[in-house]
């Protein structure tokens, strides 16, 4: 127990990266539930995608003999990560979503699974194609260590230069879309249609544009999570976004479903949590503590630690 206790100022060290990962997935799973009352269970596949489309490029941009720096690979791998999933979350809400709008929720539901399974498969074919397999090695961008000696530890905190880089463009994308969301006109007709769609249609906001565009925001941060926990991690594989996808899911109930500062604070949370968690009772329980959070979350607090209550349908 010592010996953990010891441990414990890493264990949180290294939540708080895993947890900002989280927190970037999270937010496309609130920011389409504040506009469509839909949980995207395609989400979290969606940034499997950003993590192969990072992957490759930066496979592709180290296999010549003189590659770019480091900070140039990791700009084009989360800029090419953004883009492509950007537009494959616009182009999901156009075919899978849109047209079942007026469906039941368990129809939706079931769309969004099936896109999810689509999305494992084809990405699945198309490596085993291109590279006769579909498990990723990811080439290293940063290798710097850092090593902080604290008073009253035993051994030195680490952390790599790649782990900085994701708390902070983590921040940085959320600061970019708190101000989008807050001070932008698509940004206010965004929160105009959550409150009400029938009201905003009336007020002039084309509605179909606008959950478009919060898919496409949604899916390109989501994508751009993936780059970053491509560069953090060694492989890659077309079934990681399950997991992470349904943790990231967690995180935004624990933060307030619907609420983007909630499932920032949530995934934060959700990261430290489960990696103090791992740190006592063994890493193969990871996935007990996150679960069980979620279940004491929605028994006790089923509005999350920010959210708020709201009629289903309104």
């Amino acid at each position: 127990m010592s010996s953990t206790l010891q441990t414990l100022p890493q264990l949180v060290l290294d939540g708080l990266v895993v947890g900002f990962v989280y927190a970037l997935i999270a937010v496309g799973y609130t920011m389409v539930y504040g506009v469509l009352k839909l949980i995207n269970f395609a989400h979290g596949d969606v940034f499997m995608v950003g993590a192969f489309v990072g992957t490759e490029v930066l496979r592709a941009l180290t296999a010549g003999g003189r590659p770019l720096s480091p900070w140039a690979l990791l700009l084009a791998a989360v800029v090419a990560a953004a883009a492509v999933t950007a537009l494959l979350g616009a182009g999901i809400e156009r075919v899978a979503y849109r047209p079942l709008r007026q469906a039941p929720t368990l129809i939706l539901l079931v769309s969004a699974i099936g896109v999810s399974f689509l999305l494992e498969d084809l990405v699945r074919l198309v490596e085993s194609i291109h590279l006769g397999k579909f498990v990723l090695p990811v080439p290293t961008v940063f290798a710097t260590v850092y090593r902080i000696h604290v008073a009253g530890l035993q051994n030195p905190l680490t952390i790599r230069l790649n782990s900085i880089v994701v708390v902070v463009a983590s921040i940085l994308m959320m600061v970019g879309l708190t101000l989008f969301v807050g001070r932008t006109r698509p940004g206010k007709a965004m929160r105009a249609v959550a409150e009400d769609r029938t009201t905003a249609a009336l007020q002039g906001i084309d509605v179909n544009a606008i959950i478009a565009l919060t898919f496409l925001v949604g899916s390109g941060m989501g994508g751009a999570a993936g780059a970053l926990f491509a560069t953090q991690y060694t492989l890659v594989t077309p079934y990681m976004g399950f997991d992470i996808g349904i943790k990231a899911f967690t995180a935004a109930v624990v933060g307030g479903i619907g609420n983007i500062p909630g499932a920032f604070l949530g995934g934060i949370l959700l990261g430290v949590l489960e990696q103090v968690g791992g740190g006592f009772i063994g890493t193969k329980f990871q996935n007990v503590v996150a679960f069980a959070i979620l279940v004491l979350v929605l028994v006790l607090l089923p509005s999350g630690l920010l959210g708020e209550r709201v009629q289903e349908g309104a």
